[in-house]
């Protein structure tokens, strides 16, 4: 994308800083849900404030400097967010963008290596025999992020995890999910057993390939 040195060290350090907040989530609710916690919030009270059984402004043993302060603290506060509001420098924009599409392309690694219990609860002989529910196929057919509040079936999640495809900001993105062929890998890791279940696969398949290689070009 060439960027600048300091823009590549900066987005660097926000890469490494973003989930901080993760392993307290994992320590007290043992889940990565995020109705258990707002794992984003808390890892910027546990860098930028207080948080207890953490030093102060944690985030001066990582970044000496504050220069970089409020880039930082509002690209980990907004990056799991269902959409990025409100942010009107350009170049904390940038960066929150950035993690928001490094965050979901580690997410495509994570959904073909860790087993279905980890991120579903359920295996994935029991989410190819779950329904979507409308509103999910809807949205997703229609190119649209899905809403937490929406998933009820186990299917359901693992649509709105193809739906984030949607939601990546530079083609640079989406060209790493084209040449890895995310899209099939993710989608055929699944046996789709009821039957308007894997109809509306083969099509959400066909819809994300052809968004993805067309997308922002």
């Amino acid at each position: 994308m060439h960027l600048s040195k300091e823009d590549r060290e900066l987005a660097g350090i926000i890469a490494l800083l973003h989930d901080i907040g993760r392993f307290e989530q994992l320590r007290r609710f043992d889940s990565f849900r995020p109705d258990t916690m707002d794992h984003a919030s808390f890892g910027v009270e546990i860098l930028f404030g207080e948080a207890e059984g953490c030093p102060p402004r944690m985030i001066r043993q990582f970044v000496p400097e504050d220069t970089w302060d409020d880039i930082i603290r509002t690209a980990i506060a907004k990056h799991s967010d269902f959409s990025i509001d409100g942010i009107q420098d350009e170049r904390t924009l940038l960066h929150a963008r950035l993690i928001r599409d490094a965050d979901k392309l580690d997410n495509c690694r994570v959904k073909l290596v860790d087993g279905f219990e980890v991120f579903l609860g359920a295996s994935a002989e029991e989410t190819g025999a779950s329904k979507i529910t409308p509103k999910v196929r809807e949205d997703a057919l229609a190119g649209k992020s899905i809403l937490s509040a929406d998933r009820v079936t186990p299917i359901d999640y693992w649509v709105s995890y193809l739906a984030y495809f949607y939601d990546l900001n530079f083609r640079e993105s989406l060209d790493i999910v084209e040449e890895n062929d995310y899209v099939r890998r993710i989608i055929h890791r699944i046996p789709y057993t009821e039957p308007e279940t894997r109809r509306t696969m083969q099509e959400l398949e066909q819809h994300l390939t052809e968004y993805v290689h067309q997308a922002k070009r």
